[in-house]
């Protein structure tokens, strides 16, 4: 290949062009946590510092000798600092004359609330911490959580935190399968989990599922159980004990474990290409000190404010950003249980009304099902509220967000597109709302002491144009390594190029230093040449008044290498035939070029998500491609699958 030809297909093509644009209004920047730009160069010039200042405003035991401690691939963050991260997000707001305020305001998917003030929560993470102590569980011990989205699941996760032990938290959606293997590779002692819980009025026996988990985790010494409601179970006498009565026995005060800032906070497991989950480790101190930053900054976050993140604490999104970020800054949040289609698709605008909600934090997945049922559900509401609007999980089309901004922010709400990882901990790539110029589907610029970079192949910068997402410098929230599997973690993360961590996302830089998520590098599209992100492919296709989602995936082509298959949902009241298919080609050429319009165009109802909302190209491409289908065990609803499957079958006569 020549030279030319190699650049090109090594570089990502930028297609998609985007020019709105929307300042901050004045009034939200005179409010604003942040208001000077001159923050960006100052934790440029020295990052440590800058990270150190916001580490100050959390309770440590023992102050810190050395900030960071950078031998590549390891990083060390507050070197000899003790705290515990319970005390931050807990006791000391009890001792600020916070006791009384609301830390959570919790509904259920059936209707129930609770609202547990900081002293509430204070009173209950104690006796659960003795609750714990009493069933043998030290300090370096893993325990594993696999429960619905019930306050007790928090108070589980600070209680762990308090007496040092290692929380695992399983999300309530996974099979025993899965437990099971999260379970065995942290070798847990213990499990939390409830009699079931509910979802689209449905209800999941987590008890039921977990006893088969359980049947091949030898580990396991003992299992708590939470009585959520009356669903059917087994009670194995000496193993099994329930919440209430443990709680009923426990003493009301809990000595914290004063913890190294490197000793490990929690595991949390991410999909591994090989199968294999990756047992992803976060520590103390520098973990609480970014997502107490990111939360403080980001969301603009103040006493009056009432949060509420979406998200299941199952994901890293829930520990980041309804846990340990929010409480550390003595938030009032709302935690719900349910669907957002439950019992009817007006549910979130419902609670956002009631509770008067004024920073809403959610999937681009969840704006593009709220596109598609119509305006018409949020329109019944009183939004009013509403001061800041968040997205987080995955890259958001412009028109989503347009969309977004329109029904949901009424024109007023600054957005912040965030980018960020598991593996990051902490939120990367962001709007500061009361600082940036935003533009709908790029994710801005990195948080101040964040080193994000658009790099090439060879990992130099790309002042303009397309490349991988890297960052070149240790950050505090970073992971500290992958459970027990050393040489992963530097082959998956840091081999690519030499003190770089690779996020494994393709992205561009335009023209105002923006940064562009483009995708996963492993669904980039080799298009005669050009290597295109799905995601313009998709936001091309999403920018047509019928489409409400799409996912685009490379099947094998003769004459260009690959070619496009796009599978298309439509917002509710448009059908799919020839004729609309065309238009889509066209509609897709016009935005982005010839180049990026697709050969075949599928029509689905549904897409194939995983459980926390992201679209599983890979099954798209076994579909397209006629392939054997690949494992579905993470998916929300296997069925999608089989139902594609034949659609396409029918559609191609293959």
């Amino acid at each position: 290949m020549a030279k030319k030809e190699q650049k090109q297909a090594t570089a990502l093509s930028a297609l998609l062009q985007e020019n709105r644009k929307f300042k901050p209004s004045v009034d939200f920047t005179k409010q604003a946590n942040v208001r000077d730009s001159a923050i960006f160069e100052t934790a440029a010039k020295d990052p440590e510092s800058f990270w150190a200042g916001f580490a100050e405003k959390l309770q440590w035991d023992r102050k810190w000798d050395k900030v960071l401690d950078w031998q590549h691939p390891h990083a060390k963050w507050f070197v000899g600092g003790k705290l515990n991260a319970c005390v931050n997000c807990v006791d000391r707001h009890v001792q600020n004359g916070m006791r009384n305020k609301a830390a959570i305001i919790w509904e259920g998917e059936p209707g129930e609330q609770r609202t547990l003030t900081y002293w509430d929560l204070y009173r209950e993470v104690n006796k659960f911490g003795n609750a714990l102590r009493s069933l043998g569980i030290t300090k370096g011990d893993r325990v594993a959580i696999y429960m619905p989205m019930i306050p007790e699941l928090v108070i589980a996760m600070l209680a762990c935190a308090r007496i040092g032990a290692i929380h695992s938290v399983v999300f309530g959606g996974f099979s025993a399968e899965a437990l099971k293997d999260r379970i065995n590779d942290a070798q847990a002692k213990l499990l939390i989990t409830a009699d079931g819980g509910f979802r689209r009025g449905q209800l999941i026996p987590l008890k039921h599922d977990a006893d088969y988990a359980l049947r091949e985790t030898p580990c396991i010494e003992n299992v708590v159980i939470v009585k959520r409601g009356d669903f059917p179970l087994r009670i194995k006498e000496g193993r099994d004990h329930w919440w209430h009565r443990l709680m009923q026995e426990a003493k009301s005060y809990c000595e914290p474990e004063s913890m190294d800032a490197e000793d490990i906070l929690y595991i949390l497991y991410t999909s591994g290409t090989t199968g294999k989950p990756k047992g992803i480790v976060h520590t103390t101190g520098g973990y609480l000190t970014g997502t107490y930053a990111t939360t403080n900054w980001v969301f603009d976050l103040k006493p009056s404010d009432v949060f509420w993140c979406t998200a299941d604490i199952g994901w890293v999104t829930g520990h980041s950003y309804i846990v340990y970020g929010p409480l550390a800054n003595g938030a009032t949040q709302v935690m719900y249980e349910g669907a957002p289609d439950w019992p009817d698709r007006d549910r979130f605008w419902q609670l956002v009304e009631k509770y008067g909600v004024t920073i809403f934090y959610t999937a681009p997945t969840a704006i593009r099902a709220f596109m598609k049922w119509g305006h018409e559900w949020p329109s019944k509401y009183d939004l009013a509220s509403l001061r800041l609007l968040g997205t987080v999980g995955e890259p958001i089309n412009p028109e989503a967000w347009m969309w977004y901004h329109e029904h949901i922010g009424l024109g007023s709400c600054p957005i912040v597109d965030t980018w960020w990882q598991t593996e990051t901990g902490m939120i990367m790539v962001t709007p500061l709302p009361g600082l940036t110029e935003t533009t709908p589907g790029s994710a801005t610029k990195p948080f101040p002491g964040v080193n994000a970079d658009v790099v090439d192949e060879q990992g130099n910068s790309v002042p303009v144009g397309g490349g991988y997402l890297a960052i070149k410098s240790p950050w505090p929230a970073m992971l500290r390594g992958i459970y027990g599997d050393a040489e992963r973690y530097v082959q998956q993360y840091w081999s690519k190029w030499d003190g770089v961590y690779f996020t494994s996302d393709g992205a561009k830089r335009d023209e105002n230093g923006n940064i562009w998520v483009l995708g996963r590098v492993d669904d980039v599209l080799n298009i005669a040449g050009h290597r295109i992100g799905t995601m313009e492919v998709e936001s091309a296709l999403v920018d047509h008044e019928c489409v409400a989602e799409s996912a685009v995936v490379g099947v094998d082509d003769e004459l260009k290498g690959q070619a496009i298959t796009a599978f298309v949902t439509l917002k509710e009241g448009h059908d799919a035939d020839k004729k609309l298919e065309d238009r889509l080609r066209e509609h897709v050429a016009a935005k982005i070029g010839a180049v990026a319009k697709p050969k075949e165009i599928i029509f689905s109802a549904n897409l194939p998500k995983t459980r926390s909302g992201k679209i599983m190209r890979r099954l798209l491409r076994d579909i397209a491609a006629g392939d054997v289908l690949g494992d579905t065990t993470t998916l929300a609803d296997p069925d999608v699958v089989t139902k594609l499957k034949k659609h396409y079958e029918e559609q191609y006569g293959v």
